[in-house]
């Protein structure tokens, strides 16, 4: 599928699939969007010193970089499992250039380093982050009661339903542990239902820009 990126409404950029008119990020603002969802609904959550984090759709390293960033400022230890099916390329890496946007080039080698580091082995990316990629789909994952926090970033429903269906949250549901939660840019009803149906407390919060909102599922 052909890729090409783009400038979206902050100023941050982002990969667009053509073939799809999707974007990896919102067209709205890929940065804005990433702290909103992910961080103040997500991250900010938690003050445990120790945090286990499951990425569905690593992409293009951004959220893991602001993960690492954030974690930082609230001392957290964090273990990152970033799940990705098609990993993006160096030369897009480079391309979107993130950590000028984020005003933070002094994480640029800490982020390429994300990139380079090497799939299915968790690496050290400093002494407080640890990053483990798995090339694999959603479909794949079978892991139980292990994560505090869940950041469910892929494709949206109307390119890839399948990933927004009750056997992928039920998956979700069983990895993350008692009080672990679920964040994610999506609102629809269809969405938010599949999620209720397996278990998940799901509440409707403010989106970011360019939506009116997204949805918060919580293990009780």
């Amino acid at each position: 599928m052909k890729r090409k990126i783009i400038t979206t409404g902050d100023g941050s950029k982002t990969i667009q699939i053509e073939d799809w008119d999707e974007q990896y990020h919102s067209k709205h603002g890929a940065v804005q969007e990433a702290y909103h969802v992910f961080i103040e609904h997500g991250l900010r959550l938690f003050n445990n010193t120790n945090i286990k984090l499951l990425e569905i759709g690593f992409g293009t390293g951004l959220n893991a970089l602001i993960t690492l960033l954030e974690s930082k400022k609230q001392q957290l230890n964090m273990e990152y499992v970033g799940v990705e099916a098609y990993p993006v390329s160096m030369e897009e890496i480079a391309e979107l250039d993130y950590c000028t946007q984020l005003n933070a080039l002094d994480h640029q080698e800490k982020f390429e380093e994300m990139h380079r580091s090497p799939w299915e082995k968790s690496t050290l990316i400093t002494k407080d982050f640890s990053l483990h990629k798995q090339q694999k789909d959603f479909k794949e994952i079978t892991d139980s009661d292990t994560y505090n926090l869940i950041y469910f970033d892929a494709f949206g429903a109307r390119v890839q339903p399948e990933l927004w269906t009750e056997e992928i949250f039920e998956k979700m549901y069983r990895a993350l542990k008692t009080n672990g939660v679920l964040v994610t840019y999506a609102a629809k009803g269809s969405v938010r239902r599949a999620m209720q149906h397996v278990g998940f407390t799901v509440e409707r919060l403010p989106g970011p820009p360019g939506k009116r909102e997204m949805l918060r599922a919580t293990k009780d």
